[in-house]
Formats: structure tokens, sequence, C-alpha cells
């Protein structure tokens, strides 16, 4: 008596187990079939990324190495900044290996005129392209162990255009009053030409 009425519920569990397993193993499939792509949820990274984060990790480590040689050595070095003006606002830029917000700008090369490395240097760090570029003196400095000329140049703009940041050696900007210069972090060049501009108005 046990085995006849205990067999027919196992046999309906077991139908019904089937049901169950078949109608799952048919969502899995409509599943995979609707998303034919990786199950991790988390997004890869594009390549343009990794470079960018290859190139900042290059500069954090490269530049202590070159400061250091640079106090050994006292190299001769050429460059031109560019101070950007937004009505009375300066345009100051970050890197991601050094201290202090700059100017944007960078080396002269060889056989470049300081204009044309001013103009360049925008272009390339910040994405900003212009001809009307104006001499704003030069200053000496043995800023980070090397002996430095630094050529100033002036870009005066009625509104500030939507940067492109390089991601790489630049990777923040910002618009600065004259009031908010004395409470930042600036580099050399940058209170250097700061103290030509108070030199010149105090005249």
């Amino acid at each position: 008596m046990p085995l006849a009425t205990t067999t027919p519920a196992r046999r309906l569990s077991g139908r019904a187990d089937s049901a169950v397993s078949s109608r799952l193993i048919g969502r899995l499939l409509r599943a995979e079939y609707v998303y034919n792509g990786p199950m991790s949820p988390l997004p890869r990274p594009p390549l343009s990324s990794l470079l960018d984060l290859a190139w900042r990790t290059t500069f954090r480590l490269g530049y202590p190495l070159a400061r250091a040689w640079w106090w050994l050595t006292h190299p001769q070095y050429e460059g031109a900044v560019v101070a950007v003006y937004v009505g009375p606002q300066l345009l100051l830029v970050y890197t991601s290996y050094q201290a202090g917000w700059q100017l944007p700008g960078g080396g002269v090369r060889r056989g470049e005129t300081p204009e044309d490395a001013a103009r360049r240097e925008l272009g390339e760090e910040i994405g900003l392209a212009t001809s009307a570029l104006f001499p704003a003196g030069v200053a000496c400095g043995n800023w980070d162990g090397r002996r430095d000329r630094v050529h100033f140049f002036e870009l005066q703009l009625v509104e500030l255009p939507k940067l492109q940041l390089d991601n790489r050696e630049i990777i923040a900007s910002r618009l600065a009053s004259p009031s908010e210069l004395h409470r930042v972090v600036l580099t050399g060049p940058v209170t250097a030409y700061l103290g030509r501009r108070c030199d010149i108005g105090a005249r």
C-alpha cells in the first residue's frame, strides 16, 4: 500500500521539476540570445584612458628623477608660457606631476621661436588655437635646479572657449581672480610673471 500511494506523487513531482527546469533553460537560452556578450558587470575602460593613465604615471615617476639630474648638472632651459586672461581672471593649469598652479606653456624647441613655442603649447596642452599673442617680458631663475629663461606672452579673451586638456600632462584648469591668486600655490615662473606685472603697474 505505501508503494501504491507514493509512486504517483513521485512521478508528479518529477514531471513538475522537469517542467520548471525546461522553463529555466528556455529563459537562459533566450537571455543569451538577447545579450550575447561578456557577462562581467564592469565596463572595460577605453584604450585612450589607459594610455592617458600610462602617460601620467610616466610623468609622475620621471619628474623626480629629472629634478635630481637637474640639481646635479644645472642645465640651461628656455621656455615660453602664456597668461590667458578672461576679463580680470587669469587661466591657470595643473599638471599631473608638479605641485602648484601654472601658466600653460612649455619648452622652446630647436629652430623654434618663443612665440611659436607658446602657440604650439597652447594647442597641445589645452586645445586653444590663437594667433594674437602679445610679448610680456622675460624672466630668468633657478627653478627645480635648472637655469631657466622663460618668455611670457599674454592673450586677452572675451570668454573662455571649451578647453580640451590633454589629460596626460595637464589634468585640471581654473580661472582665478586677482584676489584668489594670493590664496593658491603657484609655481616659480607664475610668481615671477605676476611680480613683473605688479612692478610695471606700479611705475
